[in-house]
């Protein structure tokens, strides 16, 4: 899967030789990184990223959703996709991040705008789900951008380095959904 937004922002599957870009990308911001995703501290070496687009390639053969690379100006930038599809429900949670100095031009909310409309349009899908932690007001501004609803707080959800975080739960129904 490759497609491009705009003349600046391409999604596209992921692939092993992605690895080296995706790890330089976590490296080089771990420490903004680990402030909200648990995974960072046990990436080390282009081998965990490599081993990450793997489980992303089996999870997009199974039909399961996909995650991509975000390419802004030709730069890897973040990634975006689905965790599990729930097949029988119609529903998908999004996950995403981006690198800290791709903060702030509007490339996630496009990149989730994406794949929202594609979730209902192309996927079938009811629901998309988008869980962000409490105090993560630029991962919560995604969400509230793009129109969904938040539908609660879920208390001492997720377990992050050292301590339990709340996680605000936002959801979208096809119905709802105006964009595309």
């Amino acid at each position: 899967m490759r497609i491009e937004l705009d003349a600046d922002l391409t999604l596209k599957s992921l692939e092993p030789k992605d690895a080296e870009a995706l790890f330089a990308l976590t490296d080089s911001c771990r420490d903004y990184l680990r402030e909200w995703l648990p995974w960072v501290d046990a990436t080390q070496n282009s081998d965990h990223s490599r081993a990450f687009i793997q489980h992303c390639q089996h999870q997009e053969a199974a039909n399961n959703g996909f995650n991509a690379g975000i390419w802004f100006k030709d730069e890897f930038a973040g990634c975006v996709g689905f965790h599990p599809i729930s097949w029988v429900n119609h529903s998908a949670s999004l996950g995403y991040w981006l690198g800290e100095g791709f903060q702030g031009h509007g490339i996630m909310t496009r990149a989730c705008q994406w794949l929202v409309d594609y979730s209902f349009n192309e996927l079938g899908l009811n629901r998309v789900e988008i869980r962000c932690g409490d105090t993560n007001f630029k991962s919560r501004a995604i969400p509230e951008k793009l129109g969904f609803t938040r539908e609660g707080q879920i208390r001492d959800a997720a377990w992050l380095n050292d301590h339990y975080i709340d996680l605000i739960v936002y959801g979208m129904l096809k119905r709802e959904w105006r964009r595309g």
